[in-house]
């Protein structure tokens, strides 16, 4: 390793050599900026970046100032931030300046000169600024999104975001609103937050995200919906549109034959019972699974169990078979049906009405008469003494 490093040495020694041999041999004192000639608006404020070079000479320190400043103006140089009267660039070095340049609402004339001005021991340099006043210029603004069209379902929340661009020289307020079908519910709110919005503070020249937020009604068939958003301030609009692909989903509905949710069994013995699956939404219900919750003891199957699919709107019918237990006493029970397919789920309750065998009866009214006629017999024959 120590060998290969050592033969590359001379390599960068002589690109480095080759570099300042074609590098120009310049020195002096410099005062640039990549804008100096730059138009504002009366009554606004504006910026500009400046550069105090030092190239080849020996550290001094120059004092700053701001000439031809009309009246009413306020010219500021900042460095750092800060408000600074003077700079000392290292050799070879750079400070980077700003100069700040506030212009009165009822500034006159088409434009102005000011003059910066470095001036040290040895040295001195001056730049020239020329600051034009320019008309106010109508708002304007920009919407737009990166994904307009999203697919779901109807129980889904769609979400777009939203980048809206102040291409104007000023400060505005910009309210949005969106304009959807009937029953959508739309809002807007931060682009990382849930806090609703509706309107927001955009800088001049600046953007912001927001994010706008659309649910559709459950009942909505499935179809591509059209939601467009406008964003305004002082008489400037800008429009966007975004879409919905709403998907098909299957909606479950349980019932008896004929729309009945009772039914009859005796106690011990099994109960056939017809159900009627519907499936009323707008895809294929697959897999639908049936369940069930039933009094303690009870039994409950179904004739199949599983539906291999359901078309929209059509029905199904299967069969419950209810076995309630033998010492189920006479009365009205309360059952719950459930049918299921891929997160779509639909239940109702059914009253089954338990009846005793007639066997039963039989015997007891036996048991009944036999006493009776005991007891009659025993009247007789100790009421003669």
């Amino acid at each position: 390793m120590r060998v290969r490093l050592l033969a590359f040495v001379p390599l960068l020694a002589l690109a480095s050599a080759a570099a300042a041999a074609e590098r120009p041999d310049v020195k002096g004192l410099f005062l640039l900026s990549d804008f100096p000639a730059v138009s504002i608006q009366p009554g606004t404020t504006t910026t500009i970046p400046l550069k105090l070079q030092n190239l080849g000479l020996a550290p001094e320190r120059f004092q700053l100032s701001v000439s031809g400043v009309p009246s009413g103006w306020t010219a500021t140089l900042l460095g750092g931030g800060q408000p600074i009267a003077a700079a000392m660039p290292a050799t070879d070095g750079t400070v980077n300046l700003d100069l700040r340049v506030d212009a009165p609402a009822g500034a006159a004339g088409s434009s102005q000169t000011l003059t910066v001005k470095a001036q040290g021991p040895t040295s001195n340099v001056e730049l020239p600024v020329v600051i034009t006043l320019a008309k106010e210029l109508p708002a304007k603004l920009k919407v737009d999104t990166a994904l307009p069209a999203l697919r779901g379902t109807s129980k889904s929340s769609f979400e777009y975001q939203l980048t809206i661009k102040n291409d104007a020289g000023r400060n505005l307020l910009v309210s949005f609103a969106a304009n959807a079908p009937r029953n959508f519910e739309t809002s807007f709110t931060e682009a990382y937050g849930s806090q609703e919005l509706s309107s927001v503070a955009i800088d001049a020249g600046k953007s912001k995200d927001i994010k706008l937020k659309v649910r559709p009604p459950s009942t909505v068939d499935a179809g591509t919906y059209p939601v467009s958003v406008t964003v305004s301030a002082e008489g400037a609009t800008a429009k966007t549109d975004v879409s919905l692909e709403i998907v098909g989903q299957p909606r479950l509905q349980l019932s008896g034959r004929d729309g009945l949710v009772s039914a009859r069994a005796e106690a011990g013995k099994q109960a056939s019972i017809p159900i009627l699956i519907s499936n009323t939404g707008s895809a294929p219900a697959d897999s639908v699974e049936l369940s069930s919750t039933a009094p303690t003891g009870w039994k409950i199957e179904f004739d199949p169990k599983t539906v291999e699919k359901i078309e929209p709107n059509k029905d199904v019918e299967v069969t419950a078979l209810v076995t309630p237990t033998e010492k189920s006493l006479a009365g009205d029970y309360m059952t719950t049906l459930r049918a299921s397919s891929r997160g779509e789920s639909a239940s109702t309750q059914f009253r089954v009405t338990v009846t005793t065998s007639t066997l039963w009866g039989i015997v007891g009214a036996g048991i009944i008469g036999a006493a009776l006629l005991i007891m009659v017999g025993a009247v007789a024959r100790f009421g003669r003494r």
